[in-house]
C-alpha cells in the first residue's frame, strides 16, 4: 500500500514537470505578479516603484526596478539582520539568512530566507527520484550511502539563524521528521548527519555505510569533492573503522552524545567477519575500483559533477573503475534552486538542466553567441534594464548570466553564474552550467576565467595518464613577488600504477611537468599569450606539486575559519594569506614553461 502510494507520487512529480514545463511563460507571469502583488509595500521596490499606477505591471518592473548586485542589495540584509523588519524588501518574516560557501567570492553573502523557501526546496529534491527511478528501477530495495554534513550555524545581531542552505535543510522538519521512504533510505544516521564536528561525522557515516555495504545501491555526496574527501578519510582511517566493527564498540574519538548513541544501535555486536571483509580490500595496493569492491550492489555515484567539479570526474573513475555512472541531478545555489537534470545517466560533460519556471522569476544577461562577445558587465558596472531576455526567450547556443527575483526580497539579482543553453524541454529552456563569472586569476592585462584555466588544466592532465598518474586537485595564485609576474599552480598528483618486475612504471620527470605548464598556456586566450609572448608582462607559468593530503588539509583551513565542509569548493584561485603560506609549505618540486613559448608564432597571424 505504501509502495504503490509513493510510486504513486513519483508519478504526479513528472506530470508537473510536464505541466510546469509545458507553461513555463504563463507560469514565470503568474509567479512574478504573485511576487509583486505581496511585497509591493515594501521599502526596496516602492523606492523605484512609487507613484507608478500599476505596481503589479510587469512591464513597470522591468522599466523601473534595476539590475542589482550584492553590494548593492547588502544595506537592506544588513539592517534586517541588525533587527530592522522584514517589509524592508519583502512582506514575508525573513527566518534566516543562508550563507554562501565563502569560497565563490570570497566572503560568505547572507542571503534572506522565508519559510515558503524550505517548501520550494523541497519540491526540487522530492522529484530526484522520480525522475532517476525511470532509469535505475528498483532503488527502494536497497539503500543510499549519501554523506551530508552540517556546518555550526551563527546568528545575526537579532538573532536570525546564518547558516548555509544544506544545513538549512537538515535541520528543518523538512528533512528531520521526514517520513520513512523506501526510495530514499539512508545509511546514515540523522544523528550522524546532524554532528557540527566534520571529522566524527565523517567518521559514523563511513561506519554506517560500511555495516551495510551490502545493502547500498548508490553513493554520493552533494559535491564531487566531498565524496572524494571521503575515500581519502577512509583511506587513512579504515582500519579504526574495522577495529569499531570488529569489537562491537565505538572508537573513543566520537564524543558526540547523540552519535554515540545512535551509532552503538549499528555495533550492538562484534563482527569481525565483517571487518575482516574490508581489511582484505582495502589493503590492496591499488585503490582502483574501491567503491565497487566494497559497496559491490552500488548502481551509480550521485554528486555535483559540473563546472568546476568536472576536474573530479577522472578521480571517482579511478575509484569505481568507470563502472558507476556519476549523476548530476540539479542546479541550485544559495540565492535560488533553478532546475533538475532530465537525464541523470547522461555523461557529466553534457550534463544539461531544465529550469522550472516555479522556483523564481528568472531572466538572464547574454553574454556570448557564437564565440562573439555580446555584452560583458563587472559586478560594480549598471546594466541598463532592457538588456536581460526573459526565460522563454533565451537563444540556442548563447551564454547568459542569470538574473533572479524571488518572494525573499531579491529584485533582479545578478547570481554570477555563466550558463549555456543547449536545449529546450518543452517551453523551458535547458542549460549547461559553465563556470562563475567573478573567478579570475591575473597578473598584468589579461584576465583569466575558470573556464579557460578549468580547460588548460583538462588538457595537461592527460600527459600524465601514461604514467598510470591522476590529478587530484589544483588551485592556481598569481604571482607578483617577481617582475614579471605569472601563474602558479598547485598539484596533488596521485600515483595510481603498481610497479612489478614484469609491468615497470614509468615515473614522472621534468620533462613530462613542463610539458603540462606548456599545455595549460596553450588553452589560455589570445590576450594571456600576447603578455607572454609579445609584451613580456606575464611570465612563464609555474606547476608547483605538492604533498599527498595537501588540498585536505587547506580544506580543514577553510572549515576553521568558517567554510561548510558540505558546500565546500576548493578556490580555484588562492587570495587567503594563510591559505598560500600551507601551500608553499607543502611543495616538493616546481616546473615551469619555456621563457620562449613554441606557440609564439602562432601569435603573428592573430
Amino acid at each position: 500500500m505504501d509502495g504503490k502510494k509513493l510510486e504513486y507520487k513519483g508519478e504526479e512529480a513528472l506530470k508537473e514537470i510536464e505541466r510546469l514545463t509545458m507553461k513555463a511563460a504563463e507560469v514565470q507571469e503568474g509567479l512574478l505578479k504573485q511576487i509583486l502583488t505581496q511585497n509591493r509595500e515594501t521599502e526596496y521596490l516602492n523606492k523605484y516603484m512609487r507613484g507608478e499606477k500599476n505596481t503589479t505591471d510587469i512591464a513597470e518592473f522591468k522599466r523601473c526596478v534595476p539590475v542589482t548586485t550584492y553590494e548593492r542589495i547588502f544595506p537592506y540584509i544588513q539592517r534586517i539582520a541588525n533587527g530592522e523588519d522584514s517589509s524592508l524588501i519583502t512582506s514575508h518574516p525573513i527566518t534566516e539568512m543562508l550563507c554562501s560557501s565563502g569560497t565563490s567570492s570570497g566572503e560568505p553573502k547572507m542571503m534572506p530566507s522565508i519559510a515558503e523557501d524550505l517548501e520550494r526546496r523541497t519540491f526540487v529534491y522530492n522529484l530526484i527520484t522520480p525522475i532517476i527511478n525511470q532509469y535505475v528501477p528498483d532503488l527502494d530495495e536497497g539503500k543510499a550511502m549519501y554523506l551530508y554534513f552540517v556546518k555550526a550555524e551563527m546568528c545575526t545581531p537579532c538573532g536570525l539563524p546564518a547558516r548555509t542552505v544544506l544545513t538549512s535543510y537538515y535541520k528543518s522538519k523538512h528533512f528531520k521528521c521526514r517520513t520513512h521512504d523506501p526510495w530514499n533510505d539512508y545509511t546514515s544516521p540523522d544523528q550522524s548527519i546532524l554532528c557540527n564536528d566534520s571529522n566524527q561525522s565523517m567518521h559514523c557515516q563511513l561506519l554506517a555505510g560500511l555495516v551495510h555495504r551490502r545493502h547500498v545501491l548508490r553513493l554520493g555526496a552533494v559535491f564531487a569533492s566531498a565524496l572524494l574527501r571521503a575515500i581519502s578519510f577512509l583511506e587513512r582511517n579504515w582500519r579504526h573503522l574495522c577495529e569499531d566493527i570488529c569489537s562491537g564498540q565505538l572508537s573513543s574519538f566520537i564524543t558526540d552524545p547523540s552519535c554515540r548513541s545512535r551509532m552503538s544501535t549499528f555495533l550492538s555486536s562484534p563482527n569481525p567477519r565483517l571487518a575482516d571483509e574490508i581489511t582484505r580490500i582495502c589493503s590492496q595496493k591499488s585503490w582502483k575500483g574501491i567503491l565497487c569492491q566494497l559497496w559491490p550492489k552500488a548502481k551509480f555515484i550521485e554528486a555535483v559533477v559540473t563546472g568546476s567539479m568536472a576536474q573530479y570526474v577522472p578521480a571517482l573513475k579511478h575509484y569505481s573503475e568507470g563502472k558507476l555512472p556519476l549523476v548530476c541531478t540539479m542546479y541550485a545555489s544559495s540565492e535560488c534552486y533553478f532546475g533538475v537534470n532530465l537525464k541523470p545517466l547522461c555523461d557529466p560533460s553534457d550534463v544539461a538542466f531544465t529550469l522550472l519556471p516555479n522556483m523564481g522569476y528568472f531572466e538572464f544577461l547574454p553574454l556570448r553567441h557564437n564565440g562573439t562577445l555580446l555584452m560583458d558587465f563587472d559586478e560594480g558596472e549598471q546594466v541598463p534594464n532592457d538588456k536581460l531576455v526573459d526565460l522563454v526567450h533565451v537563444k540556442l547556443g548563447c551564454f547568459y548570466e542569470p538574473v533572479v527575483t524571488t518572494f525573499a526580497g531579491l529584485y533582479r539579482y545578478r547570481v554570477g553564474d555563466v550558463l549555456q543553453v543547449v536545449g529546450f524541454y518543452n517551453n523551458a529552456p535547458q542549460v549547461r552550467f559553465i563556470c562563475r563569472r567573478n573567478v579570475v586569476i591575473s597578473v598584468d592585462t589579461e584576465k583569466t576565467n575558470e573556464e579557460d584555466l578549468h580547460r588548460g588544466v583538462t588538457m595537461a592532465k592527460k600527459l600524465l595518464e601514461p604514467y598510470d598518474s591522476l590529478l587530484v586537485e589544483y588551485t592556481s595564485y598569481p604571482d607578483t613577488s617577481s617582475v614579471p609576474g605569472h601563474y602558479v599552480l598547485y598539484w596533488e598528483i596521485l600515483h595510481c600504477g603498481i610497479k612489478t618486475e614484469s609491468s615497470p612504471q614509468l615515473q614522472l620527470d621534468a620533462n613530462v611537468l613542463e610539458e603540462c605548464c606548456i599545455a595549460v598556456e596553450e588553452q589560455l586566450d589570445y590576450v594571456y599569450r600576447r603578455c607572454r609572448s609579445y609584451d613580456k608582462s606575464v611570465g612563464p607559468l609555474e606547476i608547483r606539486v605538492v604533498e599527498p593530503g595537501t588540498f585536505d588539509a587547506l580544506m580543514d583551513l577553510f572549515i576553521c575559519q568558517g567554510a561548510s565542509i558540505n558546500q565546500y569548493k576548493t578556490p580555484r584561485c588562492i587570495k587567503s594569506k594563510k591559505a598560500l603560506k600551507l601551500l608553499k609549505s607543502k611543495v616538493t618540486a616546481s616546473f615551469f614553461s619555456p621563457r620562449d613559448p613554441k606557440w609564439a608564432p602562432k601569435m603573428c597571424s592573430s
